[in-house]
């Protein structure tokens, strides 16, 4: 879908087509959520500070973001795409994989079929999206970028490293800012490059599994099928202060109010977590995030409370003023679905403790028990959920 956000609220906002927009809560200390293309041509993108977006552009308009409505439009897309296919893949509330290879006897060639979706999304939804068409997952979701906003790019197979090549090396999935400035010492500025790379060379730059990863996409190799299982890769919560804090205890504080909903959340979804992280933001914007990965997975809000706590202590803040924190929990698994230590108790009475939390509060509401230590005062701020 096209910039999602902005473009469900602009549906009821006729006035505000053609100009630049941002869904944002209206306040010093908000964030751009998304962005009409109007304003991303003016410098304006998501994350970035609102007193930001405001300087590049003083009349920018300020959209409420209203994220039920967001869901609501995402259910009717996401029935439209298995109107067409049962081999539907969403990546997210805006995304999807399709395979349409069973389908072409029914609705014609895959490049009809993009036409036929983007025709009845708009019809049904009043949205635009934008389709890429290729014979694989990476080479389609780069066909769609590049066809943003509102277009269709069908790449054939035999065209698919002429497409590929020219482009840049931020172009290939897992080439972030770090992992581009190595490759672009090595002279590598381009997916050709990459491609005509030894794999040797490039698995001496960047590891085994990173190097191998990156040669096999610049060759377009990229066998992954459309799952329709969809996991959550993640889950977190993040909290934006109203006042910049530098107290240790009170991030300690924040720490263990969102752990203990990040267990919540864990619990109710029958997972758990070998990968917990630690996101920071300070005062002058910089992020820094930080992990550790557990010897055995964990859903209990204490456990995760305890690496995060380490893992902010490690940053040693040295007096920082810090913006926003965030905890968030990854390399989910089912729940119970490893093997138990030989040296550990079957029995955890944190565990024990917060699912009897976690029952009372389906009976009487989510606040109808919370540990002690939540009495102290903890800012009533904005929270956000971020599942992956």
């Amino acid at each position: 879908m096209d910039a999602f956000f902005a473009s469900v609220e602009v549906l009821e906002r006729p006035e505000v087509v053609g100009k630049p927009a941002v869904v944002a809560h209206d306040s010093p200390r908000s964030v751009v959520t998304s962005a009409t293309y109007e304003a991303r041509a003016l410098g304006i993108r998501s994350a970035m500070p609102l007193v930001q977006a405001r300087r590049l552009v003083p009349d920018v308009i300020v959209l409420e973001p209203h994220f039920e409505k967001y869901r609501h439009y995402s259910r009717l897309v996401m029935k439209i795409f298995h109107d067409f296919t049962p081999l539907v893949e969403q990546l997210s509330i805006d995304e999807a994989f399709l395979d349409v290879s069973g389908a072409t006897k029914i609705f014609g060639t895959p490049e009809e079929i993009a036409s036929l979706i983007r025709t009845r999304v708009k019809a049904v939804t009043g949205l635009p999206c934008s389709v890429g068409v290729a014979s694989t997952k990476f080479v389609a979701k780069l066909a769609s970028t590049k066809s943003k906003p509102n277009g269709l790019l069908v790449i054939p197979e035999e065209d698919t490293l002429q497409f590929l090549h020219p482009l840049p090396i931020d172009a290939l999935w897992g080439v972030g800012k770090k992992t581009a400035e190595v490759l672009k010492r090595r002279g590598l500025h381009t997916v050709s490059d990459v491609a005509h790379s030894p794999e040797s060379s490039l698995i001496s730059a960047l590891g085994q599994a990173a190097g191998s990863h990156l040669y096999a996409l610049a060759w377009a190799r990229d066998p992954r099928p459309v799952s329709t299982e969809r996991v959550d890769k993640s889950m977190g919560k993040e909290h934006t202060f109203t006042e910049d804090v530098t107290d240790l205890d009170t991030l300690k504080a924040t720490l263990l109010f969102q752990a203990d909903q990040v267990g919540a959340q864990l619990r109710k979804a029958q997972l758990e977590a070998r990968t917990i992280g630690l996101k920071v933001t300070y005062s002058d914007f910089e992020s820094i995030t930080r992990s550790r990965t557990l010897p055995e997975a964990t859903s209990v809000g204490r456990e995760i409370h305890k690496v995060v706590c380490e893992l902010l202590e490690d940053l040693r803040l040295g007096g920082r003023s810090v913006r926003l924190m965030g905890v968030r929990a990854a390399s989910l698994v089912e729940a119970g679905g490893q093997q138990l230590s030989l040296w550990e108790e079957d029995t955890d009475p944190w565990k024990d403790a917060e699912i009897a939390m976690d029952q009372v509060g389906e009976k009487f509401g989510p606040d109808s028990v919370r540990p002690a230590s939540f009495l102290r005062k903890i800012e009533p701020t904005r929270e956000s959920g971020t599942p992956g």
